[in-house]
Parts: structure tokens; C-alpha cells; sequence
């Protein structure tokens, strides 16, 4: 069955913007970036232009530019089943892994493999496994948070990957198997990526998400966001690959994912889809595709995008949504940040006491806790009242401003920890 696709109302779809003058998405080229100032060195909501946005994504994809892909449908390229077979040779493999790099970069930032599982009694037999471990977590009277629904609305496992090794590794196996997950992580991470997995069923009558962008800085509130440089923001990207399995066929009713193509080159985008002006224009103006039980899709975490609203009467639409890092987002060396925290706390105290500058002890904060909230467990550490949990070094602060005793942070400190383990202790 072809793939089909449905557009927001409204205004014609838009193209792209990436980073430096070659076009590199990870550096930002400096096309899309009128409205921004050319030597700043951070982004901010206000210097946004939506026009500047609308030019970015009004570009087009063209069929001839990707010899591998079978079709463009609504500027997404379509890879057909011959990709598996064609990658089996070590040159042409090199040359799709290429083809996607600039397709997830210079190109519409999204890309679909039809029948990416050519068996799908692979996809049947994992989805079985996924229902077990839900039914478990209902048993176990858990209903897993959500980040666009309340808890319980639809059904989600957290940290699937893992749980799904350890339940059944044989359906693990064979689903891990799969060479076109490996071929497209491979192309945007290199070797040696960390895969992460979370199963979403988004149930009949299930809300619609706000478009937005991805790990990392897609994570964080528009204040946060702004703190981080220019450059970060055009980096975030290359450290992270997002795709989605459909566990089942997926007709538009169901609500598959809403995407706006190119607009991954946006340079400020994690600022700007903030703005209500961003969302009502993507809104009017995404691209939703049909896809069939094991089509995958693979896109640019930079890629504004959201679930769409299931008005289905009947479909439980299930994705196994991967999240792909780079083997590079970790420290050269293990550090003991609990134990820090605790030996310096009573210092900070003292220091705070003294009329230290409020700087002085951030500065000592950030040198010893672990200031980002991830990796964690996310069915013992939820986010609460935003979209991720709260660090270490929030804690501490926040038991510094509250006059929190020694013992009192120490507990929870250490009940922080306890939530961020992989299993209970």
C-alpha cells in the first residue's frame, strides 16, 4: 500500500535552514538566519522572525537529489525495501549512509523506511511483549507519566530497552537485529551509539502534542534554553537521532506524527518553537504520513514536530520510539558527584551564612553536582511541573535556599539516587 500523507490547513508547506555557509546542519549556514543577529552568540525568543522561519522551510525536496530513496512524498523521502538488500554491499552502504547524512542535514531532516521490518511477525511478537509489560505495570498499579498526556491517559514504558532484554531476549534479539536501525544510526552517530527505547500507545481520544523539537535543548524550558550558546544549540542536533517503529498500521485518523520538513535548519529553533506564532504556523502547515506495522521513521531531534490527536474509535497506536546518542556524550572520567555534594554542603552553608556572592557558590555547585537531569529512570524519577526531572545540582541549591539541614539533604540525596537506578535496590 503507497504511503500517503496529509497536510495542516492554511499555507503552503515551508523549507530549510541549517548552520554554516557549506549548509551543515551541525554548524548553521547562514541562510534562514536574517532575522537573528549575525555575530550573536546566543539566541533569543525575541529575534525571531517567523518570515525568516517560512523561508527556511518553504524549500523543496527533490527526488533527483537521492538516488537511494524511492519517493518524495509531501517533501519526506520514502526509502523502499531494496535499501536493506543494496546496503549489503560495503561501498553502497557507505554511499546510502551518505545520502541520509545529507538528507537529515542540507535535506528535509526526516526520512521513512518502508517495511523497515520485512518480517512483521518481529513487530508482532514484540508488541506482545510491550502489552505484557504494560499489563504489569497496571497490575503493579503504576501508570507511567507521560510528557504531553496525564498519567494513565495512554500507555507508556519507560526504558523499554532494557526491559524488553530482560522479559524476553529472544524477541529482543531479533528485533535488535534489524540492519536498517543500524545502518541509519550508524550513518548520523558513527559506531558505538547508545540506543534507548520508550514504547508509547496513545490510546482513542488521545491529545495531540504542541510541536516542538528534541533532546537535548528541546527538553528544556525557553529560559533554559537561552542560556546556552549559539554554537550549542547548532551541535545539539549531531548528538542525538530519533526514530519511531509503527507497531501497527497507522492510517491519519490514528494521529501518526505531525512534522514540518526543513525545519530542522531553522538556527534558533530551540527558542523559537516556543513562540505561539511558530506553533500556530505549524499547525497549519505539517505533514502527516500514513504508515503501515513495521515502517520506521528516522528524523533530525532539531525537526519541529508532535504526536497527532487520535480520532480513531478503536486504533491503539503504538510506536517503539528510539532515541540514538552519540558514544561521545560522556566525561573522560567516573566522579562520585553524591558524595561531593554531601562533603561540600555544610561548606556552602557556612559560605552562604558569611554573605558569600550567590555566583560564587552557583559556581561551586556546577563544578561538583550533576547539573543535567539525564540519564535517569524515568518511571521512578518523572518530571514534575516540567519536561524532565530535577538535577542534582537543582536539589542542592534548593536545599541551600531552604535552609535544608545536613541530614535532611543527605536523605534526599540519596532518595534522589535511589530513583535514578535502573532497578530498585
Amino acid at each position: 500500500m503507497a504511503i500517503t500523507a496529509q497536510t495542516g490547513t492554511g499555507a503552503p508547506s515551508v523549507s530549510a535552514v541549517t548552520g554554516t555557509q557549506s549548509g551543515s546542519a551541525v554548524t548553521g549556514t547562514q541562510s534562514g538566519t536574517a532575522g537573528l543577529n549575525a555575530g550573536a552568540q546566543w539566541f533569543h525568543a525575541e529575534d525571531c522572525r517567523l518570515e525568516d522561519f517560512i523561508r527556511t522551510v518553504s524549500t523543496e525536496t527533490r527526488r533527483e537529489d537521492y538516488p537511494f530513496a524511492s519517493a518524495v512524498e509531501r517533501k519526506v523521502l520514502i526509502y523502499g525495501a531494496d535499501v536493506r538488500q543494496r546496503a549489503e554491499d560495503p561501498a553502497v552502504r557507505r554511499d546510502i549512509q551518505a545520502e541520509l547524512v545529507r538528507a537529515l542535514t542540507d535535506g528535509p531532516g526526516i526520512v521513512v523506511f518502508k517495511a523497515a521490518f520485512a518480517d512483521s511477525a518481529v513487530v508482532d511478537r514484540a508488541t506482545a511483549a510491550f502489552n505484557r509489560l504494560i499489563e504489569a505495570q497496571k497490575a503493579a498499579g503504576t501508570a507511567a507519566g507521560d510528557h504531553f498526556a496525564p498519567p494513565g491517559a495512554n500507555d507508556r514504558v519507560w526504558g523499554a530497552l532494557d526491559k524488553l532484554a530482560l522479559a524476553d531476549p529472544e524477541v529482543f534479539t531479533e528485533y535488535y537485529a534489524n540492519d536498517i536501525l543500524a545502518l541509519v544510526s550508524e550513518a548520523w552517530l558513527g559506531p558505538n551509539y547508545q540506543v534507548t527505547s520508550q514504547v508509547n500507545v496513545v490510546n482513542p481520544g488521545g491529545a495531540a502534542q504542541t510541536a516542538h523539537r528534541d533532546y537535548h535543548l528541546g527538553f528544556m524550558g525557553l529560559e533554559e534554553a537561552q542560556t546556552y550558546p549559539a554554537h550549542i544549540h547548532l551541535l545539539s542536533p549531531a548528538l542525538t537521532l530519533q526514530g519511531a517503529v509503527a507497531h501497527c498500521d497507522m492510517p491519519v485518523e490514528s494521529g501518526p506524527t505531525l512534522y514540518l520538513p526543513h525545519s530542522h535548519k531553522y538556527p534558533a529553533g530551540y527558542v523559537a518553537f516556543h513562540r505561539p506564532e511558530f506553533t500556530e504556523y505549524f499547525e497549519q502547515n505539517y505533514v502527516q504520513l500514513q504508515l503501515e506495522k513495521g515502517d520506521a521513521a528516522f528524523f533530525n531531534p532539531a525537526l519541529f514536530h508532535g504526536a497527532g490527536h487520535n480520532r480513531s474509535a478503536d486504533i491503539r497506536r503504538m510506536a517503539n520510539l528510539l532515541q540514538v546518542s552519540s558514544a561521545f556524550g560522556r566525561a573522560m572520567e567516573t566522579v562520585d558527584r553524591t558524595a561531593m555534594s554531601k562533603a561540600l554542603y555544610p561548606v556552602l552553608q557556612q559560605q552562604r551564612t558569611a554573605g558569600a556572592p550567590e555566583r560564587s557558590v552557583r559556581n561551586v555547585v556546577a563544578a561538583s553536582a550533576e547539573g543535567y537531569a539525564f540519564p535517569t529512570n524515568l518511571d521512578r524519577d518523572q518530571p514534575i511541573g516540567g519536561i524532565a526531572p530535577e538535577s542534582q545540582a537543582q536539589l542542592v541549591l534548593r536545599a541551600l535556599a531552604s535552609g535544608m539541614d545536613q541530614a535532611a539533604f543527605e536523605a534526599e540525596l540519596d532518595a534522589q539516587q535511589q530513583r535514578r537506578r535502573t532497578q530498585a535496590a
